[in-house]
C-alpha cells in the first residue's frame, strides 16, 4: 500500500465527487440516507476479544445501529473478523486498533477521554446503574471485555460509569454480542430521542462518505494519485 495522500478539504470533496462517478444511482443514495443516521456520539470498545465470531456479531451489531467507530484494544488476543458473521460491515466502520503499546488498554482509554468520551464498563458494580436507567447526556465509549475474564482491571479503574444489563435468570451474563446489541438498541434510542447533537458534522460526513466510496471503487487509491500527485 502506498503512502497515504493528506488532501484539504476541496481536495477531498473533489475526490468525493470523482469516485462517485463510478458508483451506481442505487448506491449513492444509500450512502446519503444511511450517513445521515451515522454518529460518532456512542461508540464501542472491545478489549481482548479472542472469538472471531463474537467479534465480528459486533461489528455487525454496531453498523445497523449506525455507529461509526468501533476501538479494538488487542492485549493477549488478536482481533480477527470472521467474514461469514460481519457481512461486510468491517468496510463501513472506521476501525481502530490498539497493538503498539505496553498497555493499549490505557493507550485507548487516554485518545478516548481525550476525544470527550466518559468511560463507561459494561459489567456488574457496587455502583452501577441498570442499563434502562442509563442517561445519554454525554460522549459515551462503551467497553465490553473477553468472553472469559471481562473487562481489565485498567477499565475498572478508570470507568466513569458501570452499567449492568437487567437478567432474569441463572445464567450469569450474555454472550458479548448479545451484550452490544441490547446496550446499542437502548442507548442509540436515547440518543437519537434526546437533545444533544449526536450526528456527525460537515468534516466528518466528508470523511466518512469518501472512506466508503474508497471501499467500493477498486482502483480509487490510483485515482486519487493521478488527481493529486506532484
Amino acid at each position: 500500500m502506498g503512502k497515504k495522500m493528506n488532501l484539504n478539504a476541496n481536495q477531498k470533496t473533489e475526490l468525493l465527487k470523482k469516485l462517485l462517478s463510478f458508483i451506481s444511482d442505487h448506491k449513492n443514495h444509500l450512502f446519503d440516507e444511511v450517513i445521515q443516521n451515522r454518529t460518532r456520539y456512542l461508540t464501542v470498545v472491545l478489549e481482548d476479544i479472542y472469538q472471531p465470531q463474537n467479534a465480528s456479531a459486533v461489528l455487525r451489531t454496531a453498523d445497523c445501529f449506525g455507529i461509526q467507530d468501533v476501538h479494538i484494544i488487542e492485549n493477549r488476543n488478536e482481533y480477527m473478523i470472521n467474514p461469514e458473521v460481519a457481512l461486510g460491515a468491517s468496510k463501513w466502520l472506521s476501525i481502530h486498533r490498539y497493538n503498539q503499546k505496553e498497555n493499549n488498554t490505557l493507550d485507548a482509554i487516554k485518545s478516548l477521554k481525550s476525544n470527550g468520551y466518559r468511560i463507561v464498563a459494561t459489567m456488574p458494580h457496587s455502583n452501577d446503574v441498570l442499563l434502562p436507567e442509563m442517561d445519554m447526556t454525554e460522549k459515551t465509549a462503551l467497553f465490553f471485555g473477553n468472553e472469559l475474564n471481562g473487562l481489565s482491571e485498567m477499565v475498572q479503574e478508570h470507568a466513569d460509569l458501570f452499567v449492568k444489563i437487567p437478567m432474569y435468570g441463572f445464567t450469569e451474563s450474555y454472550n458479548i454480542s448479545v451484550s452490544a446489541a441490547l446496550c446499542l438498541q437502548q442507548l442509540t434510542n436515547k440518543m437519537r430521542s434526546g437533545a444533544q447533537q449526536w450526528k456527525l458534522n460537515d468534516s466528518e460526513l466528508l470523511d466518512v462518505k469518501l472512506a466508503w466510496a474508497k471501499s467500493v471503487v477498486k482502483e480509487s487509491e490510483k485515482i486519487e494519485k493521478l488527481m493529486f500527485a506532484l
